[in-house]
Parts: structure tokens; sequence; C-alpha cells
């Protein structure tokens, strides 16, 4: 998803919430032995979430680009998703995906 959604790796830290530059390079490698936290296993579900919802919703152009688009709703007020998941934590990561789940239905 940060490949398909171009995210930086300091954008994908914060969404990860605990996990440093440092282990995310080594996650990619392939070379991490760790464990995530409780804290970034639920940020992991709910941004697989909001991408098989994205997916579903919107063809595959928008979808992988809609994190990063501004957006006039109320729980966005003209910002980008990726911004607003980044500052609000796992609150905002799963309203964000409660918000794409209801758009196609799916609440």
């Amino acid at each position: 998803m940060a490949e398909i959604w171009r995210l930086t790796s300091g954008e994908i830290c914060a969404l990860l919430g605990d996990v440093s530059e440092r282990t995310w390079f080594r996650m990619k490698k392939g070379e991490w032995t760790g464990s995530l936290s409780q804290d970034s296993l639920t940020r992991v579900s709910a941004l697989i979430g909001l991408f098989k919802g994205l997916r579903l919703l919107f063809s595959e152009p928008l979808a992988d680009e809609w994190v990063k688009l501004a957006n006039k709703g109320p729980l966005f007020e003209g910002r980008r998703p990726i911004d607003v998941m980044i500052e609000g934590g796992i609150p905002k990561l799963l309203l964000v995906r409660r918000h794409i789940d209801a758009l196609r239905g799916g609440l």
C-alpha cells in the first residue's frame, strides 16, 4: 500500500505509530524480525480495510490517489485524508475507514 499510495517513509511511519524509519527500511528489505505492537496492528488493520474499501468503491487510479487528494467533506475540511489520519491517530484511521465503508454501503 505504501508504494501504491506513494507514501513517504515519514508518512508510513507516522501511520504505523511507533515504527521508526530505520525499522521501516528493515521491514521493506525483509530484514526485520520483530513484531508489531497492538497499536501498530490496529493501524495496519484499519489501513488494509481502507485500501480494500477504496478499491471496491473507486476505479484503480482514483482508489490509489484518494488518500493524497484534498477532500471537501466534513471529515476532512479541505485536507488530504492522509494528513487527517496521521494527525488523528487510530481514532481518525478508523473513522476514515468507516467513512469509505459507509460510502460503499458497507455500514
